[in-house]
């Protein structure tokens, strides 16, 4: 597959660098992956990717992969866009759809970047990687790099889930339970970078997680036959995926694949327990303070500090969309709702996108007959401690009273 990949650009100031060589960042904020979209523009074809694969890579001209054998995959497949018209009306819209990463390897669409960056890690030579994760990503690193057959080392908040924690351990990572935020654990990765010889896989501070996020809105362009969604609720943390989605958008706009000029309104969803680029979005800033004490069992958006807040918030605001903060006491709440209403397992960050469409449609900024799509970042199942629950017992050596079964079901 030929490669359109031509640079590695700085989101903060254009300066240019060279995709051959390992990359970080530049003045300690993101590069962007650059293709050459004019040459792409007289050699993709949207049937062409219809009628390859039902995976992720379809999109290989949008991805910095070249060379087939440098693919790391473990089936990274077409997640599915499921109608959810019983929570539709419960929370206001007539055209709710949950897109549902759930179902990509290690339970989240975090598969979706560790598959592109340690593809490109193990081209470019890396053979150690180490990141932070809070939540999904330590598994999905360890996975991938275990496919790979790179070391990998995971650095987690002591209170990380502990699937999360387990999952890691068990495809082979050394993981580390650091007692701080995730913010720490990013601060040990690049203090040990020298001294460990490892490749620094953290948010955005390497490239090609970004590039394989995006591919979420190449999939929901395609699901919804080249025309976008109103709007699109986020959960947001980091910012890799609503960051990658807008890109994605622009690129195949440029392709002249997407013949709608509108785009979709991002909001970018957090809780109120950890919120700060929900109040630099409310104070008109481009650089989020970073937030004191988060606190949130949504895991994965538990992030006091993002590397890219400029990037999210540029998207937001060219998107017209917003930035909210869901009820931290209400997401247990919410992913009942939607678990007992439509049967999807929707994670606790997913659930503060369900809280901030409920504020949104009150207070008018989502339209009632809007078509709306959420993203379920992951699967519910691996936030046990979230989903703890006290059950009635069953005593065999007792009779069952059946009436007062049948009057608790009602």
């Amino acid at each position: 597959m030929p490669t359109f990949l031509t640079h590695l650009e700085s989101a903060l100031d254009g300066t240019w660098f060279s995709p051959d060589t390992l990359q970080t960042t530049h003045r300690g904020r993101p590069l962007w992956v650059r293709y050459d979209l004019n040459r792409l523009r007289r050699t993709v074809s949207a049937d062409a990717w219809r009628d390859r694969p039902p995976t992720m890579w379809r999109y290989r001209e949008l991805l910095p992969v070249e060379r087939d054998e440098d693919v790391v995959s473990l089936g990274e497949t077409i997640t599915p866009l499921v109608p959810c018209p019983k929570l539709g009306r419960r929370l206001g819209v007539e055209r709710l759809l949950i897109k549902d990463e759930s179902r990509l390897p290690t339970g989240s669409f975090k598969a979706r970047g560790m598959a592109v960056a340690i593809s490109m890690a193990r081209k470019l030579g890396v053979e150690r990687v180490a990141a932070p994760s809070a939540g999904n990503a330590g598994g999905a690193l360890a996975a991938y790099a275990a496919r790979a057959g790179l070391e990998a080392f995971v650095f987690m908040p002591a209170d990380t889930p502990r699937v999360n924690q387990y999952e890691a351990a068990l495809h082979g990572a050394r993981v580390f339970l650091v007692n701080g935020l995730i913010s720490d654990c990013g601060r040990i990765v690049r203090e040990g970078a020298k001294a460990m010889g490892w490749f620094d896989l953290s948010t955005l501070r390497e490239p090609y997680r970004l590039e394989g996020k995006k591919t979420m809105g190449l999939e929901l362009a395609e699901q919804m036959g080249w025309r976008l969604p109103d709007v699109i609720l986020y959960p947001t943390g980091g910012g890799t995926g609503l960051i990658g989605m807008w890109k994605a958008f622009a690129e195949l706009g440029s392709l002249g694949l997407l013949p709608d000029a509108a785009r979709p309104r991002m909001f970018c969803c957090q809780s109120t327990g950890c919120q700060p680029l929900v109040r630099a979005f409310e104070a008109g800033e481009r650089f989020a303070e970073a937030a004191r004490e988060p606190r949130t069992v949504a895991a994965g958006i538990r992030v006091p500090s993002a590397i890219g807040d400029f990037m999210i918030l540029d998207a937001v605001r060219e998107s017209g969309g917003r930035a909210m903060a869901a009820d931290e006491h209400r997401l247990r709440e919410w992913m009942e709702l939607a678990s007992a209403t439509e049967g999807i397992s929707l994670c606790p960050e997913a659930a503060a996108c369900l809280g901030v469409l409920e504020l949104a449609v009150a207070e008018g900024s989502i339209d009632p007959a809007e078509t709306v799509v959420l993203f379920n970042t992951a699967a519910a199942q691996k936030y046990v401690e979230v989903l703890e629950t006290d059950l009635p017992r069953l005593d065999i050596r007792s009779p069952i009273d059946w009436q007062a079964m049948a009057r608790s079901a009602t």
